[in-house]
């Protein structure tokens, strides 16, 4: 059953589980407001066990370009396509969020992202590949992130 992510009632619905719920509901917030603010565009979860296609589709991605396999449990994912950009997102339980961005008419422009929720560690698939950025956000606190440009 879908969800659309509310950025003024911050909700722990469908991510219960994860230690650090709070943060990465508001982590989900956070994006909801971004794509609703730039794009006029509702962000809609769904839960992972509904969602195999998205989450084949990340996962291909991520093995692929970087030969990355996360053993954190995905709990949603988010897949749509707005101003010939699709983005396929995966939340997952420890309170990782994965991106990816992959414009249909710009090859320049294909990316994977990497958000960490508050309090979360860096995940051990990721501590010795990337550095990560910090960013402030009124609904998740400090955001530290990172990415990779897809070449293939």
């Amino acid at each position: 059953m879908s969800y659309v992510v509310d950025f003024k009632n911050v909700s722990t619905v469908g991510i219960e589980s994860s230690p650090v719920a709070e943060a990465l509901a508001g982590l989900r917030a956070h994006e909801a407001r971004y794509f609703m603010n730039k794009y006029k565009h509702e962000f809609t979860v769904v839960p992972a066990s509904e969602s195999q296609q998205t989450l084949d589709y990340v996962n291909r991605i991520l093995k692929e370009e970087r030969d990355i396999e996360f053993a954190s449990q995905p709990l949603e994912t988010s897949c749509f396509e707005v101003e010939n950009i699709k983005w396929s997102y995966v939340f997952y339980e420890d309170g990782l969020e994965v991106n990816v961005m992959y414009t249909v008419d710009d090859p320049k422009k294909r990316a994977v992202g990497f958000k960490l929720s508050e309090g979360m560690e860096v995940p051990k698939e990721l501590e010795a590949k990337f550095k990560f950025a910090r960013q402030k956000s009124k609904l998740a606190g400090t955001i530290r992130g990172s990415f990779f440009v897809i070449k293939g």
